[in-house]
């Protein structure tokens, strides 16, 4: 993920479903905790019960990463010998179900954005050579822990004869589903993956605003002789987007993503003339640079190329869900499309302009050519679009929390209350953080560390603890604590690198 996710689908790529009567209409009983009619504690377990799925065979396809599914005891795992036969995709009630070819255009679409030109940037982070390879290595890391999630919420969903789950359900169910111990952090678990997917989308956002207020900044400024500062371009390029974020269909925002999808498209296509002319050669750049600087890499890496939080809604819309993953599948052609163009492009953009790269390739380009300005001005106005579509998901997240809590006659104020206070707060993140860099390895370490190694690792432990186990020599359990302990690091390295950086920053008085 990246300042990409651009265009999420309709309620998204986040952690927090849509579902179409709501929880308070259907009275969907709790979890419990207790045996069914006639069942017996397992030997050994001290009395602890497992908790069981509801017959959810038939329900309404779920077009969120997270939505809450109701979990109540029914049978206990392995009592039922039909459990094996269920194929979840044959009960799947999608009503526009997407071919394969529609899958991997929504997955390089949620993939593919503005972060690829952050990319040369990370490089700098991390030497010419080194790069290339630690690029690929990541890449493929993020794609094998999607695989994980995907392959867990597979297992899980023939197991309690559940047709589709979101990111938080996995890892809700997962929990439910494992040791004893984790029982109780179920909904823990469910808080904390929505939690962190609202951070690393409003973080998107504060981003986008720094980077559109860039852009245009340093066009302006060629043509106007008060030179106004970034924070405050943050603050004129947010006012507009008070009213926009008001819009509460997405249907109406649809002209807008097309219009965002070919300005970027020309955009990077005018940037990539530019950085591919006049290369010098390889032996002029690092091929590494200190390992005191490989967080930020990591963590700008990491951002770019993590797309996690939009995984399960593609394959839950899946017309052959069985496709999106294996040898081949569509997981493994998008994503080795996109490691290949984001290594592409920071290789060749770090060849380009050494230790001049700046936080965005397009800040590199020449101040006093038209054509760069206009490139400049394209990317600018897609980001600026793109930011409805991402502020769309966190708002959607929120709101299903809050929504309950408030009178039916007072929602619609509070709803648009909630769209001002977070274009608002973007807006005072990003002008008091104005620095790109450090903000996307922040957001990278901190919101995709977790959610795309940490979590995904976890789930895999709770969902195997039992049946089929963790293999010989528990390979499994030592392969995922490697890597829990890579997210760990990265988490608490790229986070500490980052504060670092913007103390430096304030300390300089920018």
């Amino acid at each position: 993920m990246s300042l990409k996710r651009g265009g999420p689908p309709p309620v998204a790529t986040s952690g927090s479903g849509v579902m179409t009567t709501s929880l308070d209409q259907q009275k969907i009983p709790t979890v419990t905790a207790g045996y069914g009619e006639n069942e017996k504690p397992k030997g050994g377990k001290g009395g602890q019960s497992k908790f069981i799925r509801s017959d959810m065979a038939d329900v309404p396809v779920q077009q969120a990463a997270g939505s809450t599914l109701p979990l109540v005891i029914s049978r206990k795992k392995g009592d039922d010998s039909e459990d094996g036969n269920y194929n979840p995709f044959e009960h799947r009630k999608v009503e526009h179900p997407t071919s394969d070819l529609e899958t991997f255009v929504h997955l390089l679409k949620g993939s593919l954005g503005s972060g690829i030109l952050a990319m040369p940037m990370a490089f700098s982070h991390a030497g010419l050579w080194f790069g290339l390879v630690a690029t690929f290595a990541v890449g493929t890391l993020c794609t094998y822990c999607v695989h994980i999630l995907v392959k867990c919420a597979h297992i899980l969903c023939r197991r309690r004869k559940i047709p589709m789950m979101g990111f938080a359900d996995v890892a809700e169910q997962a929990f439910l589903d494992g040791p004893p111990a984790l029982n109780r952090w179920s909904r823990f678990i469910r808080f904390m993956v929505n939690t962190f997917l609202v951070i690393d989308l409003l973080g998107c956002c504060c981003i986008y605003l720094v980077f559109v207020a860039n852009n245009v900044e340093q066009v302006v400024r060629v043509y106007m002789e008060t030179v106004l500062g970034i924070r405050v371009w943050i603050m004129i390029v947010s006012a507009p987007l008070i009213f926009m974020c008001l819009i509460r269909n997405l249907k109406f925002l649809t002209p807008f993503s097309m219009l965002a999808n070919i300005l970027m498209f020309v955009g990077i296509v005018i940037t990539f003339i530019y950085m591919f002319s006049d290369l010098p050669a390889p032996v002029e750049r690092p091929g590494i640079v200190s390992v005191t600087e490989w967080p930020l890499f990591f963590g700008t890496v990491i951002f770019a190329l993590e797309g996690i939080g939009v995984v399960m809604s593609l394959e839950n819309d899946m017309k052959n869900p069985s496709h999106f993953i294996g040898c081949p599948s569509v997981l493994n052609f998008g994503m080795g499309l996109v490691i290949a163009l984001y290594t592409l492009v920071g290789f060749f953009g770090f060849l380009k302009y050494g230790s001049a790269t700046e936080a965005s390739i397009t800040l590199n380009l020449p101040l006093d050519d038209k054509l760069a300005q206009s490139v400049k001005l394209m990317i600018a106005i897609a980001i600026f679009f793109t930011f409805t579509l991402q502020f769309y998901v966190p708002v959607t997240i929120l709101w299903k929390g809050l929504e309950h809590k408030i009178r039916p006659e007072k929602q619609n104020i509070c709803e648009y209350g909630l769209r001002v206070f977070l274009v608002l707060l973007c807006c005072g993140i990003a002008v008091a953080l104005p620095n790109l860099g450090p903000f996307i390895s922040l957001i990278g370490a901190v919101c995709l560390s977790t959610l795309g190694m940490i979590v995904p690792a976890t789930i895999e432990l709770a969902v195997y603890h039992e049946d089929p186990g963790y293999g010989r020599f528990n390979w499994r359990l030592w392969k995922n604590s490697g890597l829990i302990l890579f997210g760990v690091v990265g988490f608490v390295a790229g986070t500490y690198v980052s504060i670092i950086e913007f103390h430096t920053e304030f300390s300089n008085g920018h």
